[in-house]
């Protein structure tokens, strides 16, 4: 079995994949300092609340962009699971060429959901993430990561209105019944998603109308991505788990 670990800005979330077949998934958040002994402890738990059994985990592949957990966590896998971590960054074998300005600037995130997007369902194909900053890649026919857009994600923008407001609360975020708001939360809900969703759409036209490439997929993951996936016809799949089973593929890749 094969723990796969996202460390995003918000949450962290793991997948214990059994050869290509997701046997479970959870998360912790990332916004809570721990130990090392606190994340094995955490994760041990974990495992054995979903009945698998942590002296099965046979490897462990990890990509981050929250550089100041990756100590504790690394040594806590080392420890708790008796597994070095591949830890995907620059130079770890994915078969996804990063032909941008810096190709080390590029997240591990944004890397692994080229990967997965790419093995799923060719190039070219346009990768959208709807985590806490909102992104969209563009993974070419040969496989080369040519364009990267990175937008504030739907989180970001509702927490500086409830928090840089005076009157505006802090609201649940999903679809309103309508556009025409008449009261405060729904307002915002508005503002939000619809906002959201004419700015995905613009963005992906505007990829299409640039780069000359009007036939590439569009394929949609991350937490926002299915209420935003949902009212538009620009996105042509939403997927989930596009994350993890990058993780998975990368991980497979560089075993071998």
């Amino acid at each position: 079995m094969i723990l796969c670990i996202d460390v995003g800005n918000t949450n962290i979330n793991f997948g214990v994949y059994e050869n290509e077949k997701l046997l479970v998934m959870f998360k912790l958040t990332s916004q809570v300092a721990r130990t090392s002994d606190e994340f094995g402890l955490s994760i041990s738990e974990l495992l054995r609340l979903n009945n698998i059994d942590k002296n099965k985990v046979a490897g462990v592949c990890i990509a981050s962009v929250v550089p100041n957990v990756m100590h504790s966590l690394i040594a806590a896998v080392e420890r708790y699971l008796g597994c070095k971590p591949l830890i995907v960054g620059p130079g770890t074998k994915t078969g996804i060429k990063i032909n941008t300005d810096n190709p080390r600037e590029m997240g591990a995130d944004r890397i692994v959901d080229a990967v997965a997007a790419y093995h799923k369902y060719g190039g070219p194909v346009l990768v959208l993430d709807f985590g806490t900053g909102t992104t969209y890649d563009l993974i070419t026919a040969d496989g080369a990561i040519v364009a990267a857009i990175t937008a504030p994600g739907i989180r970001i923008s509702a927490k500086a209105l409830w928090e840089d407001t005076a009157k505006l609360p802090e609201i649940e975020i999903k679809k309103p019944a309508s556009i025409l708001a008449t009261e405060t939360v729904s307002s915002m809900q508005a503002g939000l998603i619809f906002g959201q969703i004419g700015q995905t759409e613009y963005i992906i036209e505007k990829v299409k109308e640039e780069s000359g490439i009007s036939d590439m997929k569009v394929i949609a993951t991350g937490g926002l991505g299915r209420i935003i996936s949902e009212e538009t016809k620009k996105i042509d799949v939403y997927d989930q788990f596009l994350t993890l089973e990058g993780l998975r593929l990368t991980y497979e890749k560089n075993r071998r």
